[in-house]
C-alpha cells in the first residue's frame, strides 16, 4: 500500500534533506542548505515544574530545529528530559505540574507556547503525530480500532487505507478489533495510522520500541523510514538506546539533565563522540560483544544535589575529564570543526578519545550475604551438587481461550509440549520474540498461571521479579512496609526485619531514606531495585525474572543485572531469566533457551547460541539486535528519490 493510495489535500510538502545533509550545513542546529525552514523549532527553551510543593528545572536552554524530512533522535537516560520536551513541543504539558516556561517553541508553522488552545488543537489534528511508548494507555480499550481511527477522519474506508500504508495485515479485519486483542507492535502500528491522520508534517516518536521485542522493533524502525520516505514527514524519535537511534536518524541530540550535551550527526557521535557523556553511554551499551566476565560498565552514580549540579556543567559529578571549571561555569555549545556537531564542554573534543571508560562494579553484596541466607537458608544453594535440579519441567502445555463480543472462541497454545531442566545454582537465560510464550513459561514455573496439560517440579523456594516493578510494588504502601510484608511472613522478629531492610537496601545501593517513600516516588531504576530487594529479603531457591531491564536506558539496565548476577553469586541461587534481546541472555545465562510458538526450539550454552545457532528462529532474533558498529541501511531520502506528499 503507497501513501499515494491516500486522499490527499491539494498542498505539496517540500522534500526532506538527504542523509548527512546536516553536517555538510555547517550548523548542528539548522536545517540542511537549499531546504524550506524547519518543520520544527527550539529556542533557549528552559522549563520547571511542580511536584509535590518543590519546584525543579527540568529542561534548561534548549535550542533544537528539526529540518523538513528529517529524523533526529533524541537521546538520554530517564529523567533527563525527553518527554518534557517533546510534550512542550506538542503543547501537552499538563497543567497539574504548574510548568513555568521560557524561550520559544515553533512546530509546523505554529507558536506552541503562545497559541490559543483551539490553534494547539488543530495544528495537533492536522499537522502534528504522536507515537507514545505504551499504545495502551493510548488507545481507549473500550472501543474498537477502526472506531478511533475514524473518529479522526470521519471515514472507514480511510482508515483501512491507513492501517494499510503501515502494514498493518488485514486491515478490514482489524478494523474490529480491541486494543487488547492486537500484539504490541500491532498496537503501535495503529497508534501509526492514527498519527497519520491529519497528514502531518511532524510525528513525534515518544520511546515507541522501548516494549518491544528486538524483531518487532526493526519492523517498526523500518516503518518510521518508510513513512518519511513515502510521506515526507519529520520525525522527533525519543529512545534511551543508542544503538536504536542510529537505525534510522540523520542526527541525534544527546540530552543531559536539562540541556544538550552534543548534538550532530549521528554517524558521527555514534563512531567520534566529543562529549564525555555521549562516550559514556556508548561505553555502558550492553552488545553482543560485552565481555561475559566481570561487571557491567556502567556510568558512575549521581548523589549530588541537584542545586550543585545546576552551577556548572550537570555532568561535572560524573564525569572522568572534569576540570575545577566544570563546578561553576556552564560550558556553552560550540562547533567541532568540520564536523557538523555541536558540544557544550570544557575539554577539547580531541581528549574525549581517550576516555578509559570507567566500570563502575555494583555494589558488593558480600557484606550483607550472610545476614540476608540466616532467615531463611536455600535448599538450592552452593551444599548441593551442580547436577542437582532446582526446576523440572515435562510436557507442559497452556491453553487460554478468548472471546470477543460476537466473534468466535478464540483458542491460543500458549505452551506446548515443554521440556526443561534448570540446575541449582545454573542462570538459565529464555528468549523468545513476543507471543513466543517465555513468560507464560516463567509464570507457571512461579505457580502464577495453572497448565494445562505437563509438570513443573521446583525444589525449594521462587521469587519472580517483574518487566514493570511500578504495577508489581503496592502503590500505597511505603518501600519499609513492602519489604517489612515479606519479613513478616517468614515470622521474622519486628527488630530483625528492621535491621534486614536496611541491609537489603544498602545491598541494592539505595540509601536508607527510601525506606519512607512510596513506590510513585522512586524513578524506574531505584523501583526496579526495590522489586529485588523484595525478592531477596527472604532468600529464595530461584529467582525468577521476567524482562525486568527491558523498559530501563542503558547504564541503569547494566547495574540491575549487575545486582542480580552479584546476588546469584553471593546468595547461593538459581536464576530464569527471561528477555527478547539476545545480547542480554548472553550476559546472564550460563545456557539459552529460544522459544517459538509455545515451543522450545533451541537450547545450549550461551556462547555456543550466539556463535553459532542452528536455528533459524535464533537467528533472526541475532540478525534483529541493534548494532553501532555497522552502519543502519536507510531507504534514499533524496529529492529524485521521495515522491512528494500532500501536507
Amino acid at each position: 500500500m503507497s501513501a499515494h493510495d491516500l486522499p490527499t489535500p491539494g498542498t505539496a510538502r517540500a522534500p526532506g534533506p538527504e542523509p548527512g545533509a546536516a553536517s555538510r550545513s555547517g550548523s548542528a542546529t539548522a536545517p540542511a542548505a537549499g531546504t524550506a525552514g524547519p518543520v520544527a523549532s527550539v529556542r533557549g527553551l528552559s522549563v520547571s515544574l511542580q511536584r509535590q510543593g518543590v519546584r525543579s528545572p527540568v529542561l534548561r536552554g534548549v535550542d533544537l530545529d528539526i529540518a523538513p524530512g528529517e529524523i533526529v533522535g533524541l537521546v538520554g537516560e530517564s529523567g533527563s528530559g525527553k518527554s518534557v520536551l517533546a510534550m512542550t513541543m506538542l503543547g501537552l504539558l499538563p497543567r497539574s505540574a504548574r510548568p513555568v516556561i521560557t524561550g520559544s517553541v515553533h512546530a509546523a508553522g505554529t507558536d506552541m507556547l503562545h497559541g490559543t488552545p483551539a490553534q494547539l488543537r488543530a495544528v495537533r489534528r492536522s499537522r502534528l503525530g504522536v507515537i507514545f511508548q505504551d499504545p495502551m494507555t493510548s488507545l481507549n480499550p473500550t472501543m474498537r480500532i477502526g472506531r478511533q481511527i475514524t473518529e479522526v477522519t470521519g471515514d472507514s474506508g480511510e482508515a483501512v487505507t491507513l492501517l494499510g500504508a503501515v502494514r498493518v495485515p488485514e486491515p478490514a479485519r482489524r478494523m474490529r478489533a480491541f486494543p487488547h486483542e492486537l500484539s504490541g507492535g500491532l498496537r503501535q502500528r495503529v497508534m501509526a495510522a492514527i498519527a497519520l491522520t491529519g497528514r502531518p508534517r511532524l510525528i513525534v516518536a515518544d520511546e515507541p520500541t522501548t516494549a518491544l521485542d528486538v524483531t518487532v522493533q526493526a519492523q517498526l524502525l523500518a516503518l518510521l523510514a518508510d513513512l518519511r520516505r513515502e510521506f515526507g514527514c519529520s520525525v522527533l524519535f525519543i529512545t534511551h538506546d543508542l544503538a536504536v537511534a542510529a537505525q534510522i536518524t540523520d542526527r541525534i541530540a544527546v540530552l543531559y539533565q536539562g540541556r544538550v550535551a552534543e548534538i550532530g550527526p549521528s554517524a558521527q557521535l555514534l563512531h567520534h563522540p566529543t562529549h564525555p557523556y555521549t562516550a559514556g553511554l556508548l561505553g555502558s551499551r550492553l552488545s553482543l560483544s560485552t565481555p561475559r566476565t566481570g561487571a557491567l560498565p556502567t556510568l558512575p552514580a549521581d548523589g549530588v544535589p541537584v542545586a550543585e549540579r545546576l552551577r556548572g556543567c550537570a555532568y561535572h559529578t560524573r564525569c572522568p575529564l572534569v576540570l575545577d571549571r566544570c563546578a561553576s561555569q556552564q560550558p556553552p555549545a560550540t562547533p567541532v570543526e568540520g564536523t557538523g556537531v555541536l558540544r557544550a564542554c570544557w575539554r577539547d573534543s580531541t581528549a574525549v578519545r581517550d576516555i578509559h571508560r570507567a566500570v563502575v562494579p555494583a555494589e558488593g553484596l558480600a557484606a550483607h550475604a550472610g545476614p540476608l541466607g540466616a532467615v531463611h537458608p536455600s535448599p538450592g544453594g552452593s551444599g548441593k551438587p551442580a547436577a542437582d535440579l532446582a526446576v523440572e519441567v515435562r510436557a507442559l502445555g497452556c491453553r487460554f481461550h478468548s472471546r470477543s463480543g460476537f466473534e468466535p472462541r478464540h483458542t491460543v497454545d500458549a505452551l506446548q509440549g515443554v521440556d526443561l531442566d534448570v540446575r541449582a545454582g545454573e542462570a538459565l537465560s529464555i528468549v523468545g520474540e513476543s507471543g513466543s510464550g517465555k513468560s507464560t513459561l516463567l509464570r507457571v514455573i512461579a505457580g502464577l498461571t495453572r497448565p494445562t496439560a505437563g509438570t513443573v517440579v521446583l525444589r525449594g523456594t521462587a521469587q519472580m521479579v517483574f518487566q514493570d516493578a511500578g504495577s508489581s510494588l503496592t502503590p500505597w504502601l511505603t518501600v519499609g512496609a513492602l519489604l517489612r510484608e515479606r519479613l513478616r511472613a517468614a515470622k521474622v522478629p519486628p527488630a530483625e526485619a528492621a535491621r534486614r531492610t536496611e541491609e537489603v537496601l544498602a545491598a541494592m545501593g539505595l540509601p536508607a531514606s527510601v525506606l519512607k517513600v512510596r513506590p510513585g516516588e522512586l524513578s524506574g531504576g531505584q523501583r526496579q531495585r526495590v522489586a529485588l530487594a523484595r525478592a531477596v529479603v527472604v532468600p529464595p531457591t530461584v529467582l525468577l525474572c521476567d524482562e525486568p531491564t527491558s523498559a530501563l536506558d542503558a547504564s541503569l539496565a547494566a547495574s540491575v543485572l549487575n545486582l542480580i548476577r552479584e546476588m546469584r553469586r553471593e546468595l547461593a541461587m538459581t536464576v530464569v531469566f527471561v528477555t527478547h534481546d539476545l545480547a542480554v541472555a548472553r550476559l546472564m545465562g550460563d545456557r539459552i533457551a529460544v522459544m517459538a510458538q509455545g515451543r522450545l526450539v533451541e537450547q545450549g550454552d550461551a556462547h555456543d547460541i550466539v556463535t553459532a545457532p542452528a536455528d533459524p528462529r535464533t537467528r533472526a532474533l541475532l540478525d534483529a539486535v541493534p548494532r553501532i558498529d555497522v552502519p543502519a541501511a536507510r531507504p534514499a531520502t533524496g529529492p529524485a528519490d521521495r515522491p512528494e506528499a500532500a501536507r
